[in-house]
């Protein structure tokens, strides 16, 4: 009998904890939620950001506050959160480097996409497009094509970092067009394209949601658009399949992520949240002011996309031999 209390006590107890986890993640979130960007405040990913922490601060009653942590191209950030506690207070707002190839530009195992973060969800997708600075002067992508051959490796081109979207389309459309140029690495868009717009580099590979207000302006000049369909935002911009580059496309997600060993509750009420945001008029308006759609997915959607979109683009970044500067 004595045994039989003593192992009805000692099952209790190793049960305590689960049930405290899993009360706890039932009444989560009980009080303010970070939303780590990677970039400095300005960007893609930092607007996408800003556009979905008022709704879930609206939906839950609790403060989403923005952390931006910059640098290492979005290393430090995942590596803080690969290192975060899993409770679901620490949340990763990520893009395609960041959350793919940073440990391998990097150069050491920070940490592992699968191994180390768990999926919410999609928050949107950006097409990327080819602009100059006007003072360049070429009007159409063969032009622009053209003047690099004439003179390879002279053209300046601005990058928000290693292995970004941005850099690494610029890598395959060198690849693809047998052409060359520069590239001169930024910590992030908002410099990045602040010397685009002053001419100290003559073009770069932008999303659309940070190129739109300037190319509207006249100070950039949009020759290509990434994309199997032109853009409405900038309709009169072809694609580059349209002008014969049927490989060159791509685009630049935003994703939320936490840390791997959060628990399920915590990651299933953020992924209906953000399927029921993201199909807000409201919310669908500001992403298309900006140049982006809302696209929610389910964890294992985006599990399978990220997959792809690592299939995709890693061989580029090893061919290229991409590493932090």
């Amino acid at each position: 009998m004595r045994k039989l209390i003593l192992g009805v006590v000692l099952l209790a107890a190793l049960c305590a904890p689960v049930a405290a986890q899993a009360a706890s993640a039932q009444a989560w979130p009980e009080r303010a939620v970070r939303l780590v960007v990677p970039y400095p405040p300005g960007g893609n990913v930092d607007g996408a950001a800003r556009i979905i922490a008022n709704k879930l601060q609206e939906k839950f009653g609790q403060p989403f506050v923005i952390e931006n942590k910059a640098g290492a191209g979005g290393l430090i950030a995942g590596e803080y959160i690969a290192k975060s506690p899993a409770d679901g207070y620490t949340l990763f707002i990520g893009a395609n480097g960041p959350i793919l190839f940073a440990p391998t530009i990097a150069g050491r195992d920070a940490y592992q996409w699968q191994r180390d973060f768990a999926p919410i969800s999609t928050i949107s997708l950006t097409p990327i497009l080819l602009q100059m600075n006007p003072s360049v002067p070429v009007k159409t992508l063969a032009e622009f094509f053209d003047l690099a051959r004439r003179e390879p490796g002279k053209l300046n081109m601005s990058s928000p970092g290693p292995g970004t979207a941005n850099h690494l389309l610029s890598e395959l459309v060198q690849a693809t067009a047998n052409v060359s140029w520069t590239t001169v690495h930024y910590k992030g868009n908002a410099p990045a394209t602040a010397d685009l717009i002053a001419g100290h580099v003559q073009f770069n590979f932008d999303q659309i949601s940070v190129a739109l207000p300037f190319i509207k302006d006249g100070r950039t000049r949009a020759l290509a658009v990434t994309g199997t369909e032109r853009a409405h935002w900038i309709p009169d911009v072809p694609t580059f399949a349209e002008l014969g580059y049927k490989t060159i496309t791509g685009e630049t997600f935003t994703a939320l992520m936490a840390p791997a060993g959060t628990p399920p509750e915590v990651i299933g009420k953020l992924n209906a949240a953000l399927a029921e945001i993201l199909r807000d008029p409201d919310v669908i308006a500001k992403f298309d002011l900006i140049g982006a759609r809302a696209v929610a997915m389910s964890p294992e959607e985006l599990r399978k996309y990220l997959a792809a979109e690592e299939a995709t683009w890693m061989p580029i970044v090893r061919k290229a031999n991409i590493k932090a500067e």
